[in-house]
C-alpha cells in the first residue's frame, strides 16, 4: 500500500473537510480566484451568474459559482506568505490527496489560480490605476527556504543578476519563480507586465519608515535600478512569490493581477482605491468568460 499521510501532517475535520479552509473536495473548482482581503471575496462574486457555495473561517472565506459555464472559486488569504503556505497545501490536498485512504491520488490536478491584489509601484513611469500581471514573483520573504525547488532556464540568471545586485545586504535569500505562461498571455494580455517583489512585510520590508528605524536604507532606491535584459522590478506586495513557487512546487498554474495603488517614488496613494480593483476583477473576469 502507498504511504499514508499521517493525521497529524493532513488535519481533516470531522465533517471531512480540510482543516483550516474547511471545504471539502466537491466544494473547489478548478479555476481559483485569491484574494487577501475576506472582503474581497464578495466584491467578485457579486459578477458571478450563479453562487452554489458559501463557506468561511478565520481569515478564510469561499464562494463557489459561475461565470457563463466557467466554474470559480473565489477565496481570501489573509495577508502574507505565511498563510498562502495554508491556502496552497490545502487547496492542492483538495484535488490531489485520496482523504479516505490518505494517499496521493494516482492521476493529479492542476488547477488555475489568479490571485487579484493590491500593490505599489516602485517605478516612476507606472502611474496609480495601473492593471499589471507578474512575469515574475521576486520573494524576500523565507516560506521557500522549507522547500526543495529548482530554477528553470529562464529564471536562473535573473535571480543571479539579483543575488549580485543585493551582494551588500545581508541575511536576505530571495527565490524568483516565473508566471504560468498561458495565464500571462491570456489572463495577462494587455495589462503591463513586471518582476514582482514579495516582501515579509508592510512597513520596513517594503521601505517605509515611520517610528521604528529601517536597517536597508534606501531600499526603494536599491529595487527600481534592477535590471538585467527587458525585466526590471515594477511592484511590491507580500503573497506573489510564495503563491508561484508553491503552484510550481505543486504542479498548479498561477498567475498575479495587480492593482496599483499607490506610487511609492512620487508619494502617492490612489484617492479612488476601490475603483482600481474592481477595474482589475473585471478584467480578469471578463476574460474567464
Amino acid at each position: 500500500m502507498e504511504n499514508k499521510i499521517s493525521e497529524s501532517d493532513l488535519i481533516i475535520n470531522q465533517d471531512g473537510s480540510i482543516y483550516h479552509l474547511n471545504l471539502l473536495p466537491e466544494d473547489l473548482a478548478q479555476t481559483v480566484i485569491t484574494v487577501g482581503d475576506p472582503d474581497r471575496v464578495s466584491e467578485i462574486s457579486k459578477h458571478f451568474d450563479r453562487i452554489e457555495l458559501k463557506k468561511g473561517k478565520r481569515e478564510f472565506i469561499t464562494h463557489t459559482g459561475y461565470v457563463g459555464k466557467r466554474r470559480i472559486t473565489v477565496i481570501s488569504t489573509g495577508i502574507g506568505t505565511d498563510n498562502i503556505d495554508i491556502v496552497f497545501n490545502e487547496l492542492d490536498a483538495l484535488v490531489n490527496i485520496d482523504f479516505e485512504s490518505r494517499t496521493v491520488k494516482k492521476e493529479l490536478t492542476s488547477l488555475d489560480i489568479i490571485r487579484i491584489g493590491t500593490s505599489g509601484a516602485i517605478q516612476p513611469d507606472l502611474p496609480m490605476g495601473t492593471i499589471l500581471a507578474s512575469s515574475f514573483g521576486l520573494g524576500l520573504d523565507a516560506l521557500m527556504q522549507y522547500y526543495i525547488h529548482e530554477l528553470s532556464v529562464d529564471e536562473r540568471p535573473i535571480l543571479e543578476a539579483f543575488h549580485s545586485h543585493c551582494a551588500h545586504i545581508k541575511g536576505i535569500h530571495p527565490y524568483l519563480t516565473a508566471a504560468d505562461d498561458t495565464l500571462l498571455k491570456t489572463i495577462g494580455a494587455d495589462m503591463e507586465h513586471g518582476i514582482t517583489i514579495t516582501a515579509p512585510g508592510f512597513y520596513a520590508p517594503q521601505g517605509r519608515q515611520v517610528r521604528a528605524k529601517n536597517a536597508i536604507p534606501n531600499f526603494i532606491a536599491l529595487l527600481n535600478t534592477f535590471q538585467h535584459g527587458n525585466y526590471r522590478i515594477t511592484n511590491l506586495e507580500m503573497e506573489t512569490a510564495g503563491i508561484y513557487a508553491l503552484a510550481k512546487v505543486l504542479g498548479h498554474k498561477a498567475l498575479s493581477v495587480n492593482a496599483i495603488l499607490a506610487s511609492r517614488v512620487n508619494f502617492e496613494f490612489s484617492k479612488a482605491p476601490n475603483k482600481v480593483v474592481d477595474q482589475a476583477i473585471r478584467m480578469v473576469l471578463e476574460k474567464m468568460g
